[in-house]
């Protein structure tokens, strides 16, 4: 018994290692790509894989009378087993696709050992009642390795969108694995582990029945997996038929066991919730099978199922499994399994009735807030089971350290002297619970774990509010949830996140399209999408991809990336739905495609005199990821031309007015009295503005025409740039215009010809976006070009209309520093580190870059950078022109 109880003490660690390692990822999941899927490895590749294995082996032995040999191969196979699911879930998760192609084949290879010894025993074993149970195991173990197979297929095609050949192979991998591997094992345990559970003997019809099961179950794996491989849904919705049946055959005689004694204690409660849900999972996927149009529309639709088969199912017969079986595996002595058991079933009707409510919630369609409400009540579950297993491992120890004489000494202290005992000692002997008090006891358990659901509900709301009308079915914009018959076409569409958007920020899909958004991450940051009606994306790491099943589609969803501060930053989306708008270039980049402004300052013009024709338009433009304005601009950009010259220049401007209302041009180089040179002109007509050029700076050009916060905020700025005579020469000069974005409402209103900049935004003072050159993060997309060693200059504007900047380079220093005139920081003085200007106003700072690398430019108002106010100088230690 010491043998066994030692060796069950290590081999079980994995499958407790796995566990914890399923809490810990729970608690920062929203930190990793990926989560989602690794959450459910860690539980059912992991756990669950390690727990049958060890118990197979067990129960084998025991049912069929063996002789217990050495444990060298099981420990080798467990060795090997965790090695493999380790590799397995790193190379996926790693993008390292040999990695994951090498532990699916330790995890297969693993089970085929398995099966092998115990094949291998089973047949010198004497005839046993229960040996069915041992041919479930065979089975289960010679599915694995198909399952491992598939799984590792899988990993290979997740670099794109999913297609039909993806959907047909995970609904085989789930078939091999949910269903062969970890279905059909636990359903020959329960055969007599439920009865033992419950203290009772086992159903005279069990054995055969589940004998006459295991080839229902068996050909229902088969035939699922077959179909999907094949492409036949038919016999896909067959085989999840037949293995249905299979189950409810063989629970027959475990539904009857629990008639004659009705499980109280933890482990026999979570194995009967674990087959309800089994039951759930497959009447819902055989409605599935034979209601959704095609592939991957049923692909989608697992997605829901997912938490039933590995939380309601999986996780949950595992818990109650280890449950009953650590205690008596451990050994120690009557005495020792009791007190084991009974800290393993400490707050049983607590940990149940939080376990399964935390399931049924989750899969309800309720919001993503009420959603992660309930699944950190399920964590509490797992915790606190968890927790009971180390209280029992310490009473192990105890038990273990302790002598017989002290052990029988402190059975009878707890309760156990003899009646001559307790009158000499003056106590009374402690009354034993009665039935009555049992059940008050497991009922207000039981209510404990219910009010906790009903909090995590009212949490969930608190903090969305919107999650009445959604979970109502309100017909609001970010409802979900109106049933719609599905098309049987599905919409695959890509979306980029860059810049703090999405591109495109929204997409139009017929009412019943089944919905995949395939997200590949460009920023340096994690993002992820989530839905008003709950259901969200894995995050993306940087440079990552995933592939986001919406679901069907019903009515307008609005979305969002939940990491906290995104949403407010601008990384908002919309689901349309109906007919998708013509030419939309709100909505299609590929219209209006994004070409960056350029940063260096153009050579001075020619000569002293300069004549140029400024042609005011309005102009559709991108103005950052996925969004495009009604600019009215100076031929055709925002910031106009930059103009360049010397002190004493003269510069002569005809405005010619081609767009839709008047305007105007006021040019701060010039010093002249505005009445006639600032007049608005009117569509159609022409004015002429002349000034001489007497200071040296950088200086605004907009429109005059009022209200001038509008004109400005929607593209009519430019610059003009005169040489200081007393400037040190540098190797290159740049020209940065700051300034502020108010995205406007489109025209007609459902999202088609794009709008000019709101004014209401504007008189708020509420910028969606504060840019330079008039492009968000333009310079994060095409960094600027400069060379280490050599001096540049980067001439700074602030255009407005309302925002300040104060300009700095990061890993940068500026050795001088010109504004408004004069210096602030005169060559050879110093350093400094950031230009501070108001709106209206300009400078220069030069700057020299030590080495080759990637030197980040912000304004260092830092929410006005993360509004799109950053780039990127990439210097090199040569250019390449």
């Amino acid at each position: 018994m010491t043998g066994r109880a030692v060796w069950h003490r290590w081999a079980n660690l994995p499958t407790l290692g796995w566990l914890g390692a399923v809490v810990v990822l729970s608690l920062a999941h929203r930190q990793f790509p990926g989560s989602a899927w690794l959450l459910v490895h860690l539980t059912v590749l992991g756990a669950v894989t390690n727990a049958i294995m060890v118990y197979s082996w067990h129960f084998s032995e025991a049912l069929l009378r063996l002789p217990v040999r050495s444990r060298r191969p099981l420990a080798a196979r467990l060795i090997l087993l965790n090695a493999g699911s380790a590799a397995a879930m790193a190379g996926v998760v790693l993008a390292v696709w040999p990695l994951t192609v090498g532990g699916a084949a330790a995890v297969g290879g693993a089970s085929a050992w398995h099966g092998a010894a115990i094949l291998g025993r089973a047949r010198r074993a004497l005839p046993s009642r229960f040996a069915s149970t041992v041919r479930y195991y065979l089975a289960s173990c010679a599915l694995l390795p198909f399952g491992a197979a598939a799984g590792a297929a899988l990993a290979s095609m997740d670099d794109g969108a999913p297609g039909e050949l993806h959907a047909r192979i995970l609904v085989a991998h789930e078939s091999l694995n949910v269903l062969g591997w970890v279905g059909l094992a636990v359903l020959g345990t329960l055969v007599t582990l439920l009865p033992t559970m419950l203290r009772t003997r086992a159903d005279d019809a069990a054995e055969p029945t589940s004998r006459r099961a295991l080839w229902l179950l068996l050909a229902g794996v088969l035939a699922a997996a077959a179909g999907a491989l094949a492409g036949e849904q038919w016999l896909t919705a067959l085989g999840i038929g037949a293995y249905l049946a299979g189950v409810v055959v063989s629970s027959g005689p475990l539904v009857r066991t629990v008639v004659r004694k009705a499980p109280v204690h933890f482990a026999p409660l979570s194995a009967m919730a674990s087959i309800l849900w089994l039951v759930v999972a497959l009447v819902r996927l055989l409605v599935l099978c034979v209601t959704e149009p095609d592939w991957m529309a049923l692909h989608g639709a697992l997605g829901e199922l997912t938490p039933v088969l590995v939380a309601g199912f999986a996780a949950q017969v595992l818990l109650g499994a280890l449950a009953y079986l650590l205690p008596v595996v451990l050994g120690g002595g009557p005495a020792a399994v009791r007190l084991r058991t009974e800290a393993l079933d400490g707050a049983a009707w607590f940990r149940v009735v939080a376990a399964n409510g935390a399931v049924l919630l989750y899969v309800l369609p309720v919001p993503s807030t009420v959603r992660v409400a309930a699944a950190a009540v399920g964590l509490i579950a797992l915790c606190a089971f968890l927790w009971l297993v180390v209280k029992a491992l310490w009473l192990v120890v105890r038990a273990a350290e302790r002598t017989a004489a002290e052990l029988t000494a402190a059975e009878r202290t707890a309760g156990e002297l003899t009646a001559g005992e307790r009158t000499a000692r003056g106590g009374k002997a402690p009354s034993k619970p009665t039935a009555a008090m049992e059940a008050r006891t497991r009922y207000g358990s039981g209510a404990i774990g219910l009010a906790l659901l009903l909090a995590a509900v009212v949490a969930g709301v608190a903090a969305d509010p919107s999650a009445v009308s959604i979970a109502e079915g309100g017909g609001g914009a970010s409802s979900g949830n109106v049933s719609v018959k599905p098309t049987g076409h599905t919409t695959t569409v890509n979306v980029t996140m860059s810049g703090m958007h999405f591109s495109p920020a929204s997409v139009t899909v017929q009412a019943g399209e089944h919905l995949v958004v395939h997200l590949h991450n460009l920023d340096p940051t994690p993002h992820d999408l989530t839905l008003a009606n709950g259901k969200a994306s894995e995050r993306v790491a940087p440079e990552g991809t995933s592939d986001f099943d919406a679901g069907i589609i019903s009515t307008g969803l609005d979305g969002w990336c939940s990491v906290v501060g995104h949403k407010e930053m601008g990384m908002t989306f919309r689901i349309n739905v109906g007919e998708a708008p013509a030419a939309n270039p709100a909505i299609n980049e590929a219209a209006q495609p994004f070409t960056p402004y350029p940063a260096a300052l153009p050579p001075a013009l020619p000569g002293t005199v300069h004549r140029i024709t400024l042609t005011v338009q309005d102009t559709v433009r991108a103005v950052a990821p996925g969004v495009t304005q009604d600019f009215w601009t100076y031929n055709g950009t925002a910031p106009g031309p930059i103009l360049h010259g010397h002190v004493g220049d003269r510069f002569e401007i005809t405005l010619v007015n081609h767009a839709s209302m008047g305007h105007s041009i006021d040019f701060h180089a010039g010093s002249l009295a505005p009445d006639g040179p600032m007049s608005t002109i009117a569509p159609g007509n022409t004015g002429t503005y002349a000034f001489t050029a007497t200071a040296p700076g950088i200086w605004l050009y907009h429109c005059d025409t009022m209200p001038m916060s509008l004109h400005i905020a929607n593209g009519m700025f430019g610059a003009v740039v005169i040489d200081p005579p007393d400037a040190p020469p540098v190797a290159q000069q740049f020209v940065l215009v700051q300034s502020e974005l108010y995205y406007g409402q489109p025209t007609d209103g459902s999202g088609g010809q794009p709008g000019s900049a709101d004014p209401a935004k504007i008189a708020a003072e509420k910028p969606d976006a504060v840019v330079f050159n008039g492009y968000a993060d333009q310079y994060k997309q095409a960094p600027i070009q400069a060379e280490a060693g050599q001096p540049i200059r980067v001439w700074v504007l602030d255009a407005g209309p309302d925002r300040p900047t104060s300009f700095h380079v990061v890993g940068g220093q500026f050795t001088t520093v010109w504004a408004e005139g004069a210096f602030r920081l005169a060559p050879g003085s110093g350093a400094s580190q950031a230009m501070d200007l108001a709106p209206g106003q300009g400078g220069y700072v030069d700057l020299t870059f030590p080495e080759a690398g990637h030197y980040p430019f912000v304004t260092h108002y830092m929410v006005d950078a993360e509004r799109g106010a950053e780039g990127i100088f990439s210097v090199t230690t040569g250019l390449h022109w």
